[in-house]
């Protein structure tokens, strides 16, 4: 963390000044539930300038905006492209389970195919963030998903903007932020299927500082089996205030299900997914489209009160 960019983040344990010129500004009106994050839009893929800043804004406040296509033809994964191209996000993560355009298909598949990977199931999904098994250079930094269908039942998504889950774990105590900045906080161990190794174990940390920019990034998942979190006493007590915390009916998680044409754009805040039912024979079966991008979002990076803006913790 020696680069200009990052030794003047906010994020930087010890920053304290730039942190609260941060803080004002990132609690100054920010959104008080997902319906502040809804942009109707016309065209995903031929934003006009006021469906443009609009998502922007948000994006740049919260990092993330929920958009809703009213009218015109069904958005498909041409348009979900395009979207994220007006926003700078170009660098697709072809996962392991993408499609051949690096573009995943998320729906409930026959039993056996996929079906120990939960993305795949209506099983419940917990907190994450994507990609949290990457290798360091190949981090997802941003995430379109589009809804085409929706399911009979379920499915609600719960959205945390990872900016206020650092500001939170900070204000609780600094030295979580310390402990969650260690590069082996968090050890994904290796993915092995039919005895051979398809992804090697992944360490690293959960908060990082992005050097381009000094932007704040994540990467979690709330999964208790096949995890290794360092083993000394504050990160210990560190993640169990992050889970304490996502297991809460704070304010600051936000609800929604995604209905048919809707979608999220974002800098990779943390997501759950609830169960969820499909019903076949009315045709209320949930698919997503969903692209992940090593890119961030153009133009939300860090931004500071202009001390003429006061708020309250």
């Amino acid at each position: 963390m020696s680069d200009p960019v990052t030794q003047s983040s906010p994020f930087l344990p010890g920053n304290d000044s730039a942190c609260q010129r941060w803080r004002e500004w990132k609690l100054a009106d920010y959104p008080r539930s997902a319906a502040d994050l809804l942009v109707k839009i016309k065209d995903p893929g031929q934003l006009d300038e006021a469906e443009y800043q609009a998502i922007l804004t948000r994006c740049g406040k919260a990092n993330a905006a929920i958009y809703e296509v009213s009218g015109g033809e069904p958005a498909g994964k041409r348009q979900l492209r395009d979207l994220g191209r007006q926003f700078g996000l170009q660098n697709l993560d072809n996962n392991l389970r993408a499609d051949e355009d690096s573009i995943t298909t998320l729906r409930v598949v026959p039993a056996g195919e996929r079906t120990h990977y939960i993305p795949y199931t209506n099983r419940p999904l917990n907190w994450h963030t994507d990609g949290y098994y990457n290798k360091p250079e190949e981090q997802v930094r941003g995430v379109v998903m589009h809804c085409v269908s929706t399911s009979a039942e379920g499915g609600d998504n719960l959205y945390l903007d990872h900016e206020i889950a650092w500001l939170l774990l900070r204000d609780e105590n600094p030295d979580y932020i310390v402990a969650l900045m260690q590069p082996d906080a968090m050890t994904i161990p290796a993915n092995v299927e039919a005895g051979a190794e398809i992804r090697p174990a992944q360490s690293g940390p959960v908060f990082s500082i992005e050097p381009q920019s000094g932007a704040l990034h994540m990467r979690y998942t709330a999964r208790t089996r096949s995890i290794h979190w360092k083993q000394d006493k504050i990160t210990r007590l560190a993640t169990g205030f992050l889970t304490e915390l996502l297991e809460s009916d704070s304010a600051c998680i936000f609800r929604h299900r995604l209905n048919a044409g809707q979608g999220i754009i974002c800098n990779n805040i943390l997501h759950k997914r609830e169960a969820f039912i499909d019903d076949a024979a009315t045709g209320r079966e949930r698919l997503l489209f969903r692209a992940r991008y090593h890119d961030r979002i153009r133009d939300t990076g860090v931004k500071y009160s202009s001390g003429e803006t006061t708020c309250s913790g």
